[in-house]
């Protein structure tokens, strides 16, 4: 059970790329990246709604949301970009040079938010063995996304 937080990540990564397949082909069936990721997040919310429903989860009143930060409802927003760029994107480059990009931006920004404890994260300073990491990440997507 105490690897199950190393394993559900990696079968994240496996979701996302499955998702950028499938969305990707329900934006040629639609002809509308906007509509195709709008479609996916009306599935996932009713998904979500009835996981909610069938499992008795408390849910916010309206007093506790409105005491909420705007910010921390940007989620969705941040979803939604990357949702839709992944639609768009993975036709034009590919899925190996699409995840390669975002994995290396994921990794300079999750340096940078933990090295100050942004959003919440566990602070964690930047050391050279993490820059190395990353910019050898880095290096590898750029020989991912290089021509030839």
């Amino acid at each position: 059970m105490k690897y199950l937080v190393y394993i559900l990540p990696l079968l994240a990564g496996l979701t996302i790329t499955t998702q950028a397949g499938v969305n990707s082909q329900l934006k040629t069936a639609v002809n509308n990246q906007w509509v195709a990721a709008f479609i996916s997040f009306v599935v996932g919310t009713i998904a979500l709604a009835l996981i909610i429903i069938f499992t008795k989860q408390s849910f916010p009143n309206t007093q506790q949301l409105q005491q909420i930060e705007w910010y921390k409802f940007s989620g969705g927003l941040l979803g939604a970009f990357f949702v839709t760029v992944i639609i768009y994107s993975v036709q034009q480059i590919g899925s190996a040079n699409v995840f390669a990009l975002v994995i290396a931006g994921q990794l300079l920004f999750a340096l940078v938010f933990d090295h100050f404890g942004l959003f919440g994260f566990k602070q964690s300073p930047i050391n050279w063995g993490k820059v190395m990491g990353v910019l050898m990440l880095i290096g590898g997507a750029y020989l991912i996304n290089r021509k030839g």
